[in-house]
C-alpha cells in the first residue's frame, strides 16, 4: 500500500482551523477548504514508491490494470473513478448542480468543438464524465438540497412580507410543480440586478427577524436562519432567492446526503468526508462570483420537488458500515474500531482509499508474495486526517483504536 501526500485547496469559503485539527497541524491563517485524495489531475496524490516520489495518475497509467485491477478497467477506462476528499466550509459554497452522464458527454463535446479552452472561466464542463457525490458530516453539518414543494416554498416567501417576493409565491401556487419551478428560477436568474439587490436585502432583514423567532430553535426559525446568513455572505445575490426554494439539512456526525444528477444544491457550513466519481463539471445557480450559465443550468436542472433523504450507515456481519449509494463509481463505508478488536480483512476486488478520521488506526498487508515489490509498505498506522492507497488484488487488514473511512468502486 502507497501513504499519500495529499493537497489541501485554499478556496475563499474554507475553514481556517477545521482540518488542521482534524490533522493535527499548525492553521496557516488561510482557508483550508478541501483536501483532495485520488487521481484528479487538478490535484492527484503523491505517493513514493522505490524511494522515488511520483504521482498516483502516473503510477496508475503505467500498469492500470494492477493498480485497478481488470474490472475496474473494463467498467470505467484507465483511471481511478472516484475522488475521495475533506471538506470544511465555513461559508457557503455556490449553489450548483451537477450533469447526468448523457448531459456531460454532450457538453464537453460541445465545448470542445467551440474550441473554448478548458481554463476558460465560462467553461462549463472540464471533462465528459458525471459528478455524483456523497457527504458524510465528521462535526454537525448544514446545506442546501432539492426543491421543496412549491406550495409550502411560497407559504414560507409569504411570511417574509417581501412585495419583490410576491409573484414568485403567487407562481408557484399556480402553476404545476415543474412548471412552477422552472418559472420562477429562470425569472430570479434573468431579473435585474439591481432590483432583485432590493429583494434580496429587504428578504435578509425579514429572514433575520423570523430566524431569531422562539429563540431560533424551531425548524422553521433555523431555515429564516440559514437563509438571512446565505444573505450575509453574498448580500444582493439572486442565488439567495434562488436558495430559498431548496430544502435546509441539517446532518449530525455520521449522517451522509447523496446528491445525483440535476439535484440544486449548496453546502453552508461543517466538516465532512465527501466521495465523488472523478470529475470537475459544475453549473453553477449563483451565490458566487464565478460564471452562471442560466440556460445550460435550465437543461441539466431536474425541476422536481424532493425530500432529502438523510443515510445512515448500514452495518455488515463484519462491522463495516456502509453508506449506501445508487452509482457504480463508487462506495463509502466506515470502520469504527476498538483497540480489542480483532484485524478486520477488507475485500480486495478493487482499488481503495483509506482514510484516518480519528484515533489511530493500523493496515497491513497480509499474503504479501515472495519477491513482490518491496518499495511499497507492508503495514502503515494512519491518524487523523492521513490516508492511504491500496491497489487492488491487495489484501489488508485493518485495526487499532479510531475511525476510518474506505472509498472504493462499487459492485
Amino acid at each position: 500500500m502507497d501513504l499519500l501526500t495529499n493537497t489541501v485547496r485554499p478556496y475563499a469559503w474554507g475553514s481556517t482551523t477545521a482540518i488542521p485539527e482534524l490533522m493535527g497541524t499548525e492553521p496557516t491563517g488561510e482557508p483550508q477548504a478541501e483536501l483532495w485524495m485520488g487521481a484528479h489531475p487538478g490535484a492527484p496524490s503523491r505517493i513514493v514508491r522505490g524511494g522515488v516520489e511520483t504521482s498516483l495518475p502516473e503510477v496508475i497509467e503505467a500498469d492500470p490494470e494492477g493498480e485497478l485491477g481488470p474490472e475496474t478497467v473494463r467498467a470505467f477506462g484507465p483511471r481511478l473513478p472516484f475522488l475521495l476528499k475533506v471538506l470544511a466550509a465555513a461559508a457557503p459554497l455556490s449553489l450548483q448542480v451537477h450533469p447526468d452522464p448523457l448531459q456531460a458527454r454532450e457538453g464537453f463535446a460541445d465545448e470542445e468543438e467551440r474550441g473554448i479552452p478548458l481554463d476558460a472561466p465560462h467553461r462549463n464542463y472540464k471533462d465528459a464524465n458525471h459528478k455524483p457525490e456523497l457527504i458524510c458530516a465528521l462535526t454537525p453539518f448544514t446545506g442546501l438540497c432539492g426543491f421543496r414543494r412549491p406550495g409550502r416554498t411560497a407559504e414560507l416567501l409569504e411570511a417574509l412580507e417581501v412585495g419583490g417576493l410576491k409573484p414568485y409565491a403567487d407562481i408557484l401556487r399556480a402553476r404545476p410543480e415543474d412548471e412552477a419551478l422552472s418559472e420562477v428560477l429562470t425569472a430570479v436568474l434573468s431579473a435585474d440586478r439591481e432590483a432583485m439587490a432590493e429583494t434580496v436585502e429587504e428578504a435578509a432583514r425579514a429572514a433575520r427577524r423570523l430566524g431569531s423567532a422562539d429563540g431560533g430553535d424551531g425548524p422553521g426559525a433555523r431555515t429564516y436562519a440559514a437563509y438571512a446568513d446565505l444573505a450575509g455572505h453574498y448580500p444582493g445575490d439572486p442565488g439567495v432567492v434562488a436558495a430559498m426554494l431548496l430544502n435546509v439539512v441539517r446532518l449530525e456526525p455520521g449522517e451522509a446526503l447523496y446528491l445525483g444528477a440535476g439535484v440544486p444544491h449548496a453546502y453552508l457550513a461543517g466538516l465532512g468526508v465527501e466521495l465523488m466519481a472523478d470529475s470537475d463539471n459544475v453549473l453553477r445557480c449563483g451565490l458566487t462570483p464565478k460564471h452562471v450559465d442560466v440556460p445550460e443550468l435550465l437543461r441539466v436542472v431536474r425541476f422536481e420537488p424532493t425530500e432529502p433523504r438523510v443515510l445512515r450507515p448500514v452495518a455488515g456481519p463484519d462491522g463495516e458500515e456502509v453508506y449506501e449509494a445508487p452509482v457504480a463509481e463508487f462506495r463509502l463505508s466506515r470502520h469504527v474500531l476498538a483497540r480489542s478488536d480483532a484485524p478486520r480483512p477488507l475485500d480486495d476486488r478493487a482499488p481503495q482509499i483509506l482514510l484516518c478520521t480519528a484515533g489511530e488506526v493500523t493496515v497491513r498487508t497480509v499474503d504479501r508474495a515472495p519477491g513482490e515489490d518491496t518499495g511499497r509498505n507492508a503495514g502503515l498506522t494512519l491518524t487523523g486526517g492521513r490516508s492511504a492507497f491500496v491497489r487492488a488484488g491487495e489484501r489488508v487488514t485493518v485495526s487499532g483504536g479510531g475511525t476510518l473511512f474506505r472509498a472504493t468502486v462499487a459492485g
